[in-house]
């Protein structure tokens, strides 16, 4: 492990503050240390109050913070003298702990402290580091891993035993970090759970961490037999599950939480090389990597696909444990957040896509680190009890509680068509707003880099292909898990030609692409709505030209009127499975790559009519944009219309000829 410092960069980050912003955000690039919102870091300065008293007050990371990220507003302004006097208590509870901190704090507007602050105020060093180290917990969580680290460090680091983090972890540290510290003691390593450093400066502090952790890596390449030991593969290699597979999967782990989940599905190599170990039943049940990772993966994860008996499994659990805690718990879902399975590889379950890849992120390194610690003759977790006091200690959960509800459609995936430009596009902006992940085709490549983020996945399709319709929905399944919603907006317009002058040619393409390719998306993704955890949703955008055709567009006139057909039909044959199917006739929707201001003036000009009154010409006097056409998209995969199947709706502001 090499540093990152770099003078250039630090001098950008002026004052001991800016310096502790620096290091932390150095400290966060490196994912084998923290991983979001893991780890910890401080730094002790004096400053004076309002009335001129000068004060030491202890600068810590504020909880949510990622240190990734880290700004100045996010550390903690406490008195330092007053946590320290708090670990020389016998016992202070939870909600007094955060009391205390919060009412000693210097900004009424800052973030509570970190659980772990008084640990910090009572290492006499200017700045502390705390990490989560991936080489300290493979070494630390194997039978005699104390022993090991202190063997690697001898007098550099003061081991402590395992403890509940927060109050206990810091009293104890208090009782023994003065009395086991030596003149070249440079850290702390608490077993099973990470390593702190510290220094007199940032970048003192953060470097010892950098060579701390340098020389337990050295030491796991040195010492280890062989990670890999165990490995058989079960099946073929590139044998993987059929996307109703996934969908049947992720419905069963949705009606078990309660609530519809993404489910992501990752086969990369070491994913798919973990889960195909003759072993991995027995290593990948024994706990995770370290207490706090708990939070985002539960205690194991369910290896195979029996979702009901890993429910059974958890419950047991829990009804073991609650009795013995401190106060009354409920019990969380049951779900898993991590399935192990050698088809699949590893597939890692949140109510949001981004909560589905946190999971992966940190069973990514688990993974890792179990194999390095099996590699060191044999990996060892914390006993359940430990485990079970953090995944239900009130300050931790705190961490994931949201304020407000959630957006109607969490933990759910719709598929749009033709999502590069105009009604698709904007589909695809209020399906965000209403917390679905998005699985965007388009014929135009640039849907590809659309958008950046976690609940997107932009794929170049020409959907009246169908070798390239199934691949882009299995690849939109095995990213989010299923399919609840499709809006089958993808269409032609060709130009405006009578009927004596249209082409076989001309109106084969119109029917491939506005009938056709929607059938065949209807036929594939119906097995994967059925098995919606809501119901299936299907959205058709027809056209003003299903009730009321104009002349020169027969090709198109006469394809979506085939294709509002073709939705009746399946609103009858689907209503069975709980799929619901409804249509919108949108007219005259100009914000579309089709209307360029030369044809918009051209149009006008042949009516008439200024640019604007054309846009308007309707009676209601309105313009009618494609953001119009996707927030009733949305609306219609919603819970007001629940109850509704089969209907036609007109975006239109009113067309005499239609009413």
């Amino acid at each position: 492990m090499k540093s990152l410092w770099t003078d250039a960069e630090a001098a950008t980050f002026p004052g001991e503050l800016g310096q502790r912003v620096y290091t932390s955000r150095l400290l966060g690039r490196d994912k084998s240390l923290v991983l979001h919102g893991g780890g910890n870091t401080s730094v002790k300065i004096r400053e004076k109050d309002l009335l001129g008293r000068e004060r030491e007050i202890l600068y810590v990371k504020g909880s949510g913070w990622d240190l990734e990220k880290i700004e100045e507003a996010g550390f903690s302004p406490v008195r330092l003298d007053h946590l320290v006097d708090l670990a020389g208590l016998e016992a202070l509870s939870d909600p007094q702990m955060v009391n205390e901190m919060r009412t000693h704090m210097l900004r009424a507007d800052a973030p509570t402290p970190s659980v772990e602050a008084i640990l910090h105020a009572t290492l006499p060093f200017k700045y502390v580091d705390h990490t989560h180290s991936d080489a300290i917990l493979a070494i630390s969580n194997t039978a005699d891993g104390d022993r090991r680290i202190r063997e690697i460090y001898g007098d550099e680091v003061v081991v402590i035993p395992y403890v509940m983090p927060g109050f206990d972890l810091a009293r104890l540290c208090a009782q023994i970090f003065p009395r086991d510290r030596k003149a070249e003691t440079v850290g702390m390593v608490l077993s099973n759970h990470g390593i702190f450093s510290f220094g007199a400066t940032a970048r003192e502090s953060y470097e010892r961490m950098i060579a701390l952790v340098d020389k337990a890596e050295r030491a796991l390449a040195k010492d280890s037999v062989g990670g890999q030991t165990g490995v058989r593969p079960r099946c073929d290699p590139g044998l993987s599950p059929a996307p109703r597979e996934v969908a049947a999967l992720r419905r069963e782990v949705s009606r078990v939480a309660g609530f519809p989940v993404i489910v992501a599905t990752h086969s990369d190599d070491a994913s798919l090389a973990f889960a195909r170990r003759d072993d991995v039943a027995s290593i990948a049940r024994r706990g995770p990597a370290t207490p706090d990772h708990v939070l985002r993966t539960k205690r194991v994860p369910m290896v195979g696909r029996d979702v009901e008996g890993y429910a059974r499994e958890y419950a047991a659990y829990f009804g073991e444990h609650a009795p013995r805690a401190r106060e009354p718990k409920t019990m969380l879902d049951p779900a898993p957040r991590v399935i192990v399975d050698p088809a699949l590889g590893v597939a890692t379950v949140g109510r949001t896509a981004k909560d589905a890849q946190i999971v992966f992120d940190i069973y990514e390194h688990t993974m890792q680190v179990i194999q390095r610690a099996q590699g060191l003759g044999g990996w060892q977790a914390l006993p359940p009890k430990d485990i079970f006091d953090v995944e239900y200690w009130d300050l931790e959960q705190a961490k994931l509680r949201k304020p407000g509800s959630n957006p109607p459609f969490t933990g759910e995936v719709v598929l749009v068509t033709g999502a590069a430009s105009g009604i698709g596009k904007a589909c695809v902006q209020s399906f965000f707003a209403r917390g679905a992940a998005v699985i965007a085709l388009d014929v135009n490549a640039a849907v590809e880099s659309q958008a950046k983020r976690a609940d997107f996945i932009g794929i170049a399709c020409d959907v009246t292909d169908s070798g390239q319709l199934t691949a882009a929905i299995e690849r939109g399944v095995r990213a989010f898990g299923g399919i609840d919603m499709v809006v089958l907006n993808a269409g032609i317009f060709p130009g405006g030609m009578r009927i004596e002058s249209l082409a076989d040619k001309d109106w084969d393409k119109v029917m491939r692409v506005n009938v056709d390719a929607n059938l065949a998306l209807l036929r594939e993704t119906h097995p994967l709505l059925k098995l919606a955890p809501r119901g299936g949703r299907v959205v058709v955008i027809g056209s003003k030209n299903v009730p009321a055709p104009g002349p020169g567009a027969a090709a198109y006139s006469a394809s979506k009127a085939a294709l509002a057909q073709l939705a009746r039909v399946a609103a009858l044959e689907w209503g069975a499975d709980g799929i619901r199917i409804n249509m919108l006739n949108p007219n005259a929707v100009f914000d579309t790559g089709i209307w360029t201001e030369e044809v918009l003036a051209e149009r006008a000009k042949h009516y008439g009519l200024s640019v604007d009154a054309y846009k308007k010409n309707n009676v209601l006097k309105v313009e009618v944009t494609s953001r119009d056409v996707a927030e009733l998209a949305a609306e219609l995969c919603g819970p007001l219309f629940a109850k509704t199947t089969g209907a036609q709706v007109p975006v239109d502001g009113g067309n005499d000829r239609v009413i």
